[in-house]
């Protein structure tokens, strides 16, 4: 059974955390909290929290063993854009931009069945 977790409009450039969440995707729950745990990255922060979003709604929502659980899958797609003006010489501005990104992290045990 697969049970997801998702964490919307984060304040996190899609690219950086994409690169984090590459690490884990495929790896047992408790490899890949050791692996966001040594990061060093404000994105690995971030993806903890999901992850363990995801396995306690697992454990709760779903009744499954936390031993067996895997990261089945991790999305992160783009949010919205904040556009901010950044004031400059001679009365003209800067546009500043402020990425945002859409975060899903998806756990399933190793039946691998879908309901």
């Amino acid at each position: 059974m697969e049970v997801a977790a998702h964490l919307r409009y984060a304040r996190l450039s899609p690219q950086k955390t994409r690169l984090v969440a590459n690490l884990i995707r495929g790896l047992t729950v408790e490899k890949a909290m050791k692996n966001l745990d040594m990061s060093v990255k404000k994105n690995a922060k971030v993806l903890r929290k999901v992850l363990g979003s995801a396995i306690a709604n697992a454990e709760h929502n779903a009744g499954l063993d936390i031993d067996m659980l895997k990261v089945s899958a991790i999305l992160v797609n783009q949010g919205p854009t904040l556009k901010r003006m950044h004031a400059r010489a001679k009365g003209r501005s800067n546009r500043i931009l402020k990425p945002t990104c859409h975060i899903t992290v998806k756990v399933s045990d190793d039946n691998g069945e879908k309901n």
